[in-house]
């Protein structure tokens, strides 16, 4: 059994980490409510712009969504891979990261890239695959103009011919302990199937309904990434309170342990001292 003063040392030791935990544990649900809040906002938006663009697109022709609805052989694929710059998030991180790894499996023989979103996946992707871009600055300044840059760059690599396909992996918010990975197809724009027929006769369109859906589509692909940024990070919050969470009950029930241990190995100690005082009277009494 270990002296009691390691004992010690190891309950203040575990005590100080509680704290730690703890705290992140607060200030992760601070964080978290404002980025839920952000993402619940949003998603109405977005739906809503994806049913406009439904619908539009449901009454022209296939090809009137120009480069963006281009379908090419797949050679050259790119994978965004959205982590968060900072761990003790649970598995947040690697889920994300196993995701991508089985991408590349999935596409075996083709060219796979990735563009890194978050400092996490750019650090252990980088070791085994191709990281052609890592925007983990995003994160510092998270706003749509910022991410609209970033979707302009990815539509620029396959409207240029750069790749092929790009697709978006990232954690979806569902609650404070549930993230669910997604794989988003972002280029070429997948074919749209609606159930309901849009009905536009009734409407007068100005411009073209052409015009119309080319300036959507831009503006759609940038929602779709924003959207998938805003869902990671809520998803961060999330995975980082629930994990600080079961880090400060796991704490504590090991503080427990070690005040009982403590308890008893005092006990011992103090009952060995009374018998060696014993023994040592009756020697003198003899």
């Amino acid at each position: 059994m270990a002296n009691l003063k390691e004992i010690r040392n190891r309950i203040t030791s575990v005590s100080s980490t509680m704290q730690i935990t703890s705290a992140m544990k607060m200030v992760s649900a601070a964080k978290l409510k404002k980025a839920q809040d952000a993402i619940t906002a949003m998603r109405p938006y977005a739906e809503k712009l994806t049913e406009l663009l439904q619908n539009l697109s449901s009454t022209l022709d296939s090809d009137v969504g120009g480069d963006f609805t281009t379908q090419r052989e797949i050679k050259k694929v790119l994978v965004v891979a959205i982590t968060s710059n900072r761990g003790l998030c649970g598995a947040f991180n690697s889920n994300v990261i196993k995701e991508v790894k089985m991408r590349a499996d999935y596409y075996a023989g083709k060219q796979v890239d990735v563009f890194a979103i978050g400092k996490k996946g750019n650090d252990i992707l980088s070791k085994t695959l191709s990281v052609v871009d890592n925007q983990s600055a995003i994160f510092d300044h998270l706003s749509f103009d910022n991410v609209a840059k970033i979707a302009e760059i990815l539509t620029e690599k396959f409207v240029s011919g750069e790749y092929d396909k790009i697709e978006l992996v990232y954690n979806q918010f569902k609650n404070a302990a549930t993230q669910i990975i997604q794989v988003e197809q972002f280029l070429p724009l997948a074919p749209i199937v609606s159930d309901k027929a849009a009905s536009t006769g009734d409407y007068i369109f100005e411009p073209a309904k052409e015009e119309i859906l080319l300036t959507l589509i831009p503006k759609s692909l940038r929602t779709q990434l924003y959207k998938g940024i805003r869902d990671s990070f809520a998803s961060e919050h999330g995975a980082r309170m629930t994990a600080m969470h079961k880090a400060t009950d796991n704490a504590t029930e090991l503080r427990d342990q070690l005040k009982l241990t403590y308890n008893k190995a005092r006990q011992a100690s103090i009952t060995n001292e009374i018998l060696e005082i014993v023994g040592g009277a009756e020697a003198l009494n003899g």
